[in-house]
């Protein structure tokens, strides 16, 4: 199965190291000649959006929210498994531009009617990619797909970064992730705790 992550900012470098040498990845960058040198540290090669999503089974969007919506819009996904990593935040972080009636996710799946859209890796800061696998090992993310055979191809997928899988229903469960994500970034920074943080539940004895 090969992944295509698309974006290369923190998020979608992170994600791209937990998983170089242990799938078939492919990474998408806007200017693919300016992220070469990432490509060749990775060992894996850089193309533009629409040629790594033409080699991909998964496609990872690793980009804002908006970035996000104009690629699942503009971009051939029919068929195709999509990571959908963001959160719908406003420009001053104050809070979400949208929520509870909708959500990121299920915006990007109307934009993409024919994709598998999974929202995943939404509440995990990026600072938790470059801690060593065994510390992350327990730290749920949260998947939320309509599709059972998606969510389960990206269920591998994060196990292969380094994490645990915690499955919350449909794509319409993006509305309480994402505001579980704004809720991790208000503890973050808001809130002065950094970044090396996640939310979790704890099953508490009988």
């Amino acid at each position: 199965m090969t992944i295509a992550i698309l974006g290369l900012g923190n998020m979608g470098k992170g994600l791209a190291k937990r998983l170089a040498g242990k799938t078939d990845l492919v990474l998408g960058a806007r200017d693919a000649a300016k992220d070469a040198a990432v490509g060749k540290e990775l060992g894996a090669p850089v193309l533009g959006f629409a040629g790594a999503v033409a080699k991909a089974d998964i496609v990872v969007l690793a980009l804002p929210f908006g970035a996000a919506l104009e690629a699942a819009k503009a971009l051939d996904l029919a068929g195709k498994v999509v990571v959908d990593m963001s959160n719908p935040v406003k420009p001053d972080y104050s809070g979400l531009a949208i929520g509870f009636d909708t959500s990121a996710a299920e915006q990007i799946q109307a934009a993409a009617p024919k994709a598998h859209v999974v929202k995943a890796f939404n509440t995990v800061f990026a600072g938790l990619f470059a801690a060593p696998v065994g510390e992350t090992a327990k730290v749920p993310v949260f998947l939320a797909g309509n599709d059972e055979a998606a969510v389960k191809a990206v269920a591998g997928l994060v196990g292969q970064a380094g994490f645990a899988v915690e499955t919350t229903g449909g794509v319409d469960a993006a509305r309480l992730l994402e505001p579980v994500g704004m809720l991790n970034i208000r503890f973050g920074y808001g809130l002065g705790r950094g970044t090396a943080i996640d939310p979790a539940w704890l099953k508490l004895a009988a």
